[in-house]
């Protein structure tokens, strides 16, 4: 199932959220751009916790620091950068020994080869992902995409692309294949790619992104001189964070020839637990990274100097860093499995619940197919977004829809974020998740 379409994916509701008072008139972008359904969400919980319920907030992709907190040395390390005062401007393409720390931390790991002046470091993966599709997408321009996925639908807004979203399904965990992509090639300029995926924590097989990469080159080969080239987005975030047998592959390890045509998101954010460090760089070809450069110099999202100074030395750091990925690694696929395999008992004791076995990032994908339910008080669960409410007032569970992902309402698929939970916890949760979908009939 694909949808292709000019306006943004949510409903237009320009007067009602671009007008102040009575006359004042917002932009069309700020009319019709809804913020992070995520973060909206937690509001909402947190004013719940606040009144005092438990609340089991499995909703977000951060980490409590108390349960997984940064690396020791990268936290020295950037304690000491802020006592050498390094606390002015960075170079507006990050720190060139950053840049270089980089180049050997990917070549080491994923034997791609990359040189300084091919990088460009910012606060995070949003920033990047932004400059990415600043630089690439003009109004009108077709834009391929999976959902669920993280923002993509809300960067087409940004840039007034056409959207062209793929639905992917649970037979193929999600992840989309060359198949589900080739039909909508034409005329598209860029394709977003994801893996490990936020928000399911599952990846590409080697086969499945081999066929798209060979698929990707072979459009491009096609196109005529002066037209413009589709380009990859491949984020990366999750890479390092890997579970069991499964392993990670990149589009240029797999077939060298797509490197002109791909432009990988990638940082500490996630792999090291340091979401409020804010250290994310953007590999690819020289005159996109240039480009991206140039838009990122006028939003001033630049990574702090302390903060980039430290992870050039800690990303040399061989030996730390793999000690630290084998003990946080270990604490999060114990919680997903947990999880999953509560989730897996329910489902034989014939429950309507399913998941997915997790691959990687800190993610499980979770259906909970309750619509259409009634509830021990006689309510109809009309809606997904019913269900949704249910199991937060009724079971404390909060879980973000795939829906906030750009996949359809009625989807009964969720995303559970294991950053913040304790291992303590997990007997109540399921418990308490069981007991409010045996009230249902």
């Amino acid at each position: 199932m694909y949808f292709c379409q000019m306006e943004s994916l949510i409903e237009n509701t320009a007067v009602e959220m671009g007008t102040l008072g009575n006359n004042s008139v917002l932009s069309q972008l700020s009319a019709t751009l809804i913020g992070s359904e995520i973060v909206k969400m937690n509001g909402d919980i947190k004013e719940k916790i606040k009144a005092g319920e438990k609340i089991f907030n499995y909703t977000i992709g951060d980490f409590d620091p108390n349960i997984f907190s940064i690396p020791p040395e990268l936290e020295e390390e950037i304690v000491y950068a802020y006592r050498k005062h390094f606390t002015n401007y960075p170079l507006g393409e990050g720190e060139t020994d950053l840049r270089q720390s980089i180049c050997r931390f990917i070549n080491d790991r994923e034997k791609i080869l990359y040189s300084p002046d091919e990088i460009l470091v910012a606060s995070g993966g949003r920033p990047l992902i932004y400059t990415i599709y600043r630089a690439i997408v003009d109004k009108g321009e077709k834009v391929i995409y999976a959902v669920p996925s993280w923002n993509n639908n809300h960067y087409v807004h940004f840039t007034e692309g056409e959207h062209c979203a793929i639905e992917t399904t649970a037979e193929n965990n999600f992840m989309p294949t060359a198949a589900d992509i080739r039909p909508h090639l034409n005329g598209a300029v860029l394709l977003a790619l994801c893996s490990p995926l936020n928000p399911t924590g599952t990846t590409f097989s080697k086969e499945q992104l081999e066929e798209i990469c060979s698929m990707v080159v072979e459009e491009n080969a096609s196109r005529k001189a002066g037209e413009k080239k589709l380009y990859v987005l491949f984020d990366q975030m999750y890479w390092l964070l890997t579970f069991g047998t499964t392993e990670h592959f990149n589009p240029v390890t797999l077939n060298p020839e797509i490197r002109p045509y791909t432009i990988f998101v990638d940082g500490i954010s996630k792999c090291f637990a340091a979401t409020g460090v804010r250290l994310g760089w953007s590999m690819g070809p020289a005159f996109i990274i240039n480009k991206m450069k140039a838009i990122l110099s006028h939003l001033g999202a630049w990574s702090p100097l302390p903060e980039q100074k430290a992870t050039a030395k800690y990303l040399m750091q061989k030996g730390s860093v793999d000690q630290y990925l084998k003990v946080f690694k270990s604490g999060l696929i114990e919680r997903l499995q947990k999880i999953h395999q509560g989730i897996q008992q329910m489902k034989k004791d014939g429950f309507p619940v399913d998941s997915i076995a997790p691959q990687a990032a800190i993610y499980l994908t979770v259906k909970i197919d309750a619509a259409g339910k009634i509830t021990s008080e006689g309510k109809l669960l009309e809606k997904q977004s019913d269900v949704t409410a249910y199991l937060l007032n009724v079971a404390g569970l909060a879980l973000v829809p795939f829906s906030a992902f750009g996949a359809t309402h009625a989807s009964p698929w969720y995303r559970l974020s294991v950053g913040t939970v304790k291992i303590e916890d997990l007997h109540e949760m399921l418990g308490r998740l069981r007991e409010s979908i045996k009230k249902l009939s």
